[in-house]
């Protein structure tokens, strides 16, 4: 499963990375902290039936007033310190990869935002 293999062996240590995620975000309610783990649980089956990472989305509750949507944006390039530590240590073992053939993080990286899952556009 090309996906789901970090595959950090050998790779450069790099300062800056071009990163992407999916994010699901849990806010301060039980039940949306439960409804996050679903939805990137979710997001990840479909990302292992080869869904292009950059499709992908995970809907915020409805009575949360924000955008619309949590999405796999581009957080473009990152700097090792600018980004939360569980985030930052699972980003930076990635190999670069593509949206339409990514390698991400599996199990999904929880940090004080939610429930992310990660890939790395370029190192540098």
């Amino acid at each position: 499963d090309e996906g789901s293999s970090k595959g950090s062996g050998g790779l450069k240590t790099a300062n800056q990375i071009k990163v992407r995620h999916i994010l699901c975000e849990k806010y301060g309610k039980a039940s949306y902290k439960r409804r996050a783990m679903r939805q990137v649980m979710e997001a990840m089956a479909l990302l292992k039936e080869n869904k292009r990472f950059d499709e992908m989305r995970c809907l915020r509750p409805s009575d949360v007033n924000d955008d619309d949507h949590d999405y796999a944006g581009s957080l473009g390039w990152m700097q090792r310190g600018s980004m939360v530590k569980p985030f930052q240590d699972a980003a930076f073992e990635l190999r670069p990869s593509t949206c339409a053939a990514p390698i991400y993080t599996d199990p999904p990286v929880k940090s004080k935002f939610g429930y992310h899952i990660i890939m790395v556009e370029d190192r540098k």
